[in-house]
């Protein structure tokens, strides 16, 4: 074999096995890309309980329960489907009901998520994009949402 014929070789094998090894890598991925999970999303994909996600959506209005040593007890809802949160500790200063939230944690086999971090918006206007799609995408967006994000950070100016 010629060195021309050979290097070409080397070449398209190393091609070859990048290729692979991207597939691979992309399917391993696919599904901790994303930023959270709906509790549709987790109905639908019936994650295992033990499964460590990210659980997003709104704070639904009447479900937050505060019981002693900082455990609280919540609902999540995307407008379709609502998931029982629970959760020790502090709670971000801005964290309320019907505000949008990211629960990290895991699915316990009664149903009920076990957060060990909460992410609250960081202002009154801010909404996640991944929230704002979960809501149009269930049908509970409503137009105000874009006009109040529009606005700057701070009140805007006088």
């Amino acid at each position: 074999m010629s060195r021309k014929r050979r290097r070409l070789v080397l070449i398209g094998a190393g091609i070859g096995v990048l290729a692979v090894a991207v597939t691979l890598m992309l399917n391993a991925f696919r599904d901790s890309i994303v930023f959270f999970n709906s509790p549709s999303d987790v109905a639908e994909k019936h994650i295992q309980p033990g499964t460590r996600i990210r659980l997003g959506g709104m704070v639904r209005a009447g479900s937050l329960v505060r019981g002693d040593n900082l455990r609280v007890r919540f609902e999540v809802t995307d407008g379709n489907r609502e998931m029982p949160v629970t959760y020790q500790g502090l709670l971000p200063d801005l964290f309320r009901e019907g505000q949008g939230v990211v629960a990290e944690g895991t699915l316990d086999a009664s149903g009920t998520f076990n957060a060990d971090t909460i992410l609250a918006k960081h202002d009154e206007t801010y909404m996640p994009k991944e929230v704002a799609d979960a809501l149009k995408k269930s049908g509970h967006w409503k137009d105000d949402y874009a006009q109040r994000a529009a606005r700057p950070v701070g009140g805007g100016g006088k």
